[in-house]
């Protein structure tokens, strides 16, 4: 059975760098004898400092002996519960708003009376992510609230919502989506309605030629028609309600210093954490009070897990980063074609640490590098054997087949059976055709029938 210090230290060796910064502000804020080592400020003078921060927490440590000595035994009620909804409330982090959220605002701000307003409303909560309405209109009628609504109402509330918002929402599906916003551009032209209402599926195989031979209209008119069609969008959901980019915060530094490479951690939001020399005076002058002293005590152990548990996290996450990146050198000189096979085993028996440890450390971390900002998990991968010797690793083949891919002739693309054979002569890499796909479609490439340009 694992000790609650060695379940904090893997809780916080997989904390990325801004989970750990929130971790912190928490255990400052929740634990008294815990704090911020200002190592560039002198030391204060006898007794100053820590007199003040005696004072507060005397203060504390009263109102915790008032607490034991006069408040009557209480049981869960009503009360309690409100109270903790409350600081859940108050402790949840603000959320970006929801495609419903982001339509609601739209309604408020629109001219609807209130019958209108609660129709528009059913509308948005029946909306699925996308900005569909996934059920027809006819059940949408039976189970509204709103009193005596038929189908002609709910269109006509749908058809003001659209005007407000966007002119494809609450579509049925991807053609109605379309076919509504060509309406509304007054671009629904016979061919382009044509091709969306019956040869969505041919478009998107690329089948060209076989639209162009049933609608009689010739390729060039064909690939103008769909070139529109592209400037439509296609979840008309997407617009309302979008979360911002994920900011990445680095764990790790790789810079070049006088021609060597030196792998470090960042600093930012990781401050030196001490225990506060207060417990001292507030140990002499508790003397026989039992709880108080036990508090304190509970705090002070408190506090030297959480700070051992951090230092730790840094020590093991350097140790862990700078055998990745001592197997990865070819890396920091080559960029992505340099990256070399590498397994978490082979990093976890140079380190002498567990693999889960590995595992852990390089969960949800990233490093800043010469090449850019990439996860420490991406160093880790598989291999193939070269004819002539040798293993190349999963990555420098995939981007081998971006690069062939990127140097194909579009009106002859390469199969996947022709890109194994290049990859066999040119870089002496044997691999299966379904290799080939698999890596194909790990990259989001279309095969070459639908690469094809006509």
């Amino acid at each position: 059975m694992q000790s609650p210090q060695m379940i904090q230290a893997m809780q916080i060796l997989q904390l990325s760098a801004l989970e750990l910064e929130e971790r912190i502000e928490h255990e400052l804020t929740e634990n008294p004898f815990l704090e911020v080592k200002e190592g560039e400020e002198p030391p204060a003078e006898d007794g100053e400092k820590t007199s003040e921060e005696v004072g507060q927490l005397e203060t504390m440590l009263d109102e915790l002996e008032r607490y034991e000595r006069d408040a009557p035994p209480r049981t869960r009620g009503p009360a309690d519960d409100v109270d903790k909804k409350l600081e859940a409330m108050a402790n949840t982090p603000a959320q970006y708003h929801s495609l419903g959220d982001a339509l609601l605002e739209q309604i408020a701000l629109s001219d609807f009376d209130e019958r209108r307003r609660s129709i528009a409303e059913y509308i948005v909560y029946s909306l699925d992510p996308r900005g569909y309405l996934p059920e027809p209109l006819e059940r949408l009628v039976e189970s509204c609230p709103v009193p005596g609504i038929t189908v002609e109402e709910l269109q006509a509330v749908l058809d003001e919502l659209r005007a407000a918002t966007h002119p494809a929402l609450g579509a049925a599906d991807l053609r109605q989506c379309l076919l509504l916003q060509l309406q509304a551009l007054q671009l629904d032209t016979p061919l382009l309605c044509s091709l969306v209402t019956e040869h969505l599926d041919d478009i998107t195989t690329n089948r060209l030629p076989r639209v162009s031979r049933v609608t009689g209209h010739s390729l060039d008119d064909i690939k103008q028609a769909i070139e529109v069609i592209r400037t439509l969008e296609p979840f008309p959901g997407r617009e309302f309600g979008e979360s911002p980019a994920e900011t990445i915060h680095p764990d790790v530094v790789v810079e070049e210093v006088d021609g060597r490479f030196e792998v470090r951690l960042t600093r930012q939001g990781v401050p030196e954490l001490t225990v506060s020399p207060a417990y001292r005076e507030l140990l002499r002058r508790a003397g026989n009070g039992e709880a108080v002293r036990k508090w304190i005590k509970q705090r002070l152990e408190s506090a030297r897990w959480f700070i051992e548990a951090v230092h730790q996290r840094q020590n093991t996450l350097l140790l862990i980063a700078k055998m990745i990146f001592e197997r990865q050198r070819e890396f920091l000189d080559k960029g992505i074609k340099g990256l070399q096979p590498l397994r978490m085993l082979e990093v976890a028996d140079a380190t002498g640490v567990h693999i889960s440890t590995v595992s852990r450390a390089v969960a949800g971390k990233y490093s800043q590098t010469p090449h850019g900002i990439l996860s420490l998990r991406s160093f880790f991968t598989g291999g193939t054997a070269r004819a002539a010797g040798g293993v190349t690793s999963q990555t420098v083949i995939q981007q081998r087949l971006r690069e062939l891919v990127a140097e194909e002739d579009p009106m002859d693309p390469l199969s996947d059976d022709r890109l194994a054979e290049l990859l066999r002569d040119r870089d002496g890499i044997r691999l299966a055709r379904r290799t080939i796909t698999k890596y194909r479609k790990i990259l989001s490439i279309s095969c070459s029938a639908q690469r094809r340009v006509f």
